[in-house]
Order: C-alpha cells, then structure tokens, then sequence
C-alpha cells in the first residue's frame, strides 16, 4: 500500500484529481492466486474492463497473467502490450457478427454468447478455428442486481435450456469447441457458487468430446471496508483442485481451469487523490465538495458502492461527519455523513479501492477534464496519462 506522503507527494507534483496505481499491489494479487491455485492446471486471465491503460496492461503481461477482453479494441490493447495472442481470451456479448470476424483474424481464443453468432460462425468457418461457448447457468450471485449476471433474466450467455440447439450446431458445423464459460456475476464472496457452476459444467463436460478448458469467470469479492472478508481463494483453490482432480481421473482428461479476475488484481491498487474546493454548512448536513465527482468515480452513484475516504493533509484533526460530494451539476454524493477528521479547504483527499472501474468508466460530463494518471512501478512513479485540456473536448468535433 503507498503512504499518505506518497500520495500527497504526487498530488504535489501532478494535481488533483489524479488517478494514482501501485504495480507492487497488483503483482502480489497475482501472486496470491497463484500460489493458491499451485495444485491445479489455471490460468488465469485479467478482465480488462477494469483498467484498460496499456502501462498497466504491460505489467501485467510481465507477471505472466493472461488478458480477458469484451471487445476488440481491448483485444487491440492487450496486443499492443505485448500479449501473445494464445494469452488473449475476448467474450461476445451482443456484437454484430462482424466483429468476432474481426477478432479471429487476431488468432486469439473467442467465446461465443449467442445461438445466432454460433450459427453464423459454424456456416462461414465450420470447425476450422476453435471457440469457446459461453452458457448462462441460471445461477443468481454477485454483489447485487447491477452486477449480477448469471440468473435467468441476464442477457449473458445462452442459457443452459438451449443447450440441445449448441449441440445440433456443434455437430451439423463440426465446431471445434474448445471450452466451456459461465460467469455469475461480481462480488462473490460464497465459494459454493463456484462449487455449483462446476457441477453445472460436469454434467454436461462428456458431450464436448474437443475440450480442454473450462472457464469459470472471475467475480472475486474484494473487500472495502475493514470488517468485510473477500472471497476465500484458498478456499476456492481447494473447491476447484478437488472438483477437477476427481473429473479428470475418471474422464483421463487433464482440463484447464480458467479465471477471469479484473477488479481482485487492480481494485486495491489504485487511489483517485482530490482536493476539497469547499465546506458549506447547512442545517442538515456538513457537505465537503471536492474538484472531482461521479464523472471520474461513478460506483458510489451507480452501483452504491462504498470506497474508504481518507483525509491525508489532516489526519489527526477533530473527527466530525460530512457529506462528501463532487462539483458535477448532479447529485453526485460520494458519502452520507461520513465520519472524518475535520476537513478543510485545500485538504488532499484519498479514495481507496480505486483501481478498477475507476477511471475506466470515466467521462467528461460537465465538459471537465478527466485526470491523469500515474503508474508506481519498482519504487518509481512515472505519468501514464496526461490530465486533459481544452482541446480534448474539441477533438472529434466538427466545427463548421
């Protein structure tokens, strides 16, 4: 974890906002899970949604962690970071067809999501490129509607009802299908989903006789606050090596088990630093605005999430509750009466956990400026994206 020096530090010499990522942190996450999982065949590919900035993307490859993509231009950026492409893994989800045409042109592995693109790729390429099939196991887990992905209502996946039509087009194309992927959601704390989405796939691993992987998504829960618990990995671990192990002596086959973790590797890395621009009392409440909002940070507003806030400039101040809010004309309230030392105009302000869907999920509402970013990498911070400026908003624009 970097220090409140740290951090207020390069707050001094970047600015504020500013989205700041420890490498160190990361590459012990990735550790972790390989440690834990050192019994079983796992790969593990990291969900790029989460932070897509190649500096990031290149360290990452550097670990040896494997990219998962949901489009192709994040596939175009896992390329350009040096992923090989056997270590890319890109998962349709409600694309034209021509994009899966596009992205198989990359030589990376494909899964499929849909009964009308599987049909579309067995009659233009038969079995002659191998895919992945991703299903929707009817499971309902994750951290809460928003994230949750694998219940019956979800637009993810075919539903594991429609398994009869895959197999009649697996066997009408020749499709070569090379693993089996279900995802249920993210922050899944209850190692037992896991569990239950491998017996889903067990029952039906005898009927894809080319398989040599089986995908089971990511949605690791991390914690934020100091008395959460995050998913039990080495629980996990073990779940999975006693699932596997069992399958693969009576089988003879040795399939691999894939993980898809983006926010677990990146969330704890990151801080978004801010600056209070004002503190308004008012009769309900004490608010303490600050130069940044909702358009750099959006999981409080959009999915309720809670970040830790830290005061660095006053650590040690009189503790008093405030409204932490943002600048944007939106109600853009980062916390309710939060307990904090007291906070004053020009304080350096911490949000922990920032790492993932953080700036990835950014924009430029209220035509202001989205931050830079900094990479803390072997003990040195270096700027790997700079803030914007006036013309960025004008870029693309056409002015008559």
């Amino acid at each position: 974890m970097l220090s409140a020096e740290q951090l207020i530090n390069l707050a001094g010499i970047h600015g504020t906002p500013l989205y700041v990522y420890d490498a160190d942190q990361i590459s012990n996450q990735y550790a972790l899970l390989k440690k834990a999982f050192a019994k079983t065949n796992t790969k593990f590919f990291y969900a790029c949604k989460a932070l897509t900035n190649v500096n990031v993307l290149r360290h990452i490859n550097k670990i040896g962690a494997s990219a998962d993509c949901s489009s192709i231009n994040e596939v175009k950026l896992a390329l350009m970071a040096g992923f090989d492409p056997g270590n890319i893994l890109y998962t349709s989800n409600g694309i034209h067809f021509s994009e899966i045409e596009a992205v198989k042109d990359l030589g990376v592995h494909i899964n499929i999501d849909s009964l009308h693109n599987l049909e579309k790729f067995g009659k233009k390429f038969a079995g002659s490129y191998p895919i992945g099939i991703r299903l929707r196991p009817n499971i309902m887990a994750g951290g809460n509607l928003k994230i949750s992905t694998g219940h019956d209502r979800s637009k993810f996946g075919i539903p594991i009802e429609h398994l009869p039509q895959v197999l009649e087009y697996m066997h009408q194309y020749k499709l070569h299908i090379q693993n089996l992927h279900i995802h249920t959601g993210s922050d899944i704390k209850d190692v037992a989903v896991f569990v239950k989405g491998i017996e889903v796939l067990l029952e039906i691993i005898p009927q894809f006789p080319q398989l040599t992987a089986i995908d089971l998504g990511g949605g690791f829960k991390v914690p934020y606050k100091n008395d959460e618990c995050g998913t039990d990995i080495q629980a996990l671990a073990d779940a999975v090596h006693a699932a596997f192990t069992h399958h693969n002596a009576t089988s003879g086959k040795d399939l691999q088990v894939w993980f898809e973790p983006g926010k677990f590797l990146v969330s704890a890395a990151g801080y978004l630093l801010s600056q209070v621009n004002v503190i308004k009392e008012t009769p309900a409440t004490t608010f303490a605005g600050l130069n940044t909002g909702f358009n750099h940070l959006i999981r409080p507003m959009f999915y309720d999430a809670w970040h830790d806030i830290k005061n660095l400039s006053n650590p040690n101040g009189l503790v008093k509750p405030y409204s932490i809010v943002g600048n944007i004309c939106e109600t853009d309230t980062f916390a309710w009466d939060r307990p904090m030392p007291e906070m004053r105009e020009g304080d350096i302000i911490a949000f922990y956990n920032a790492g993932a869907y953080g700036f990835e999920m950014s924009s430029n509402f209220n035509s202001r400026f989205k931050p830079a970013e900094v990479l803390v990498e072997d003990g040195n911070a270096r700027l790997i994206r700079r803030r914007d400026n006036f013309e960025d908003l004008l870029r693309n624009q056409i002015i008559a």
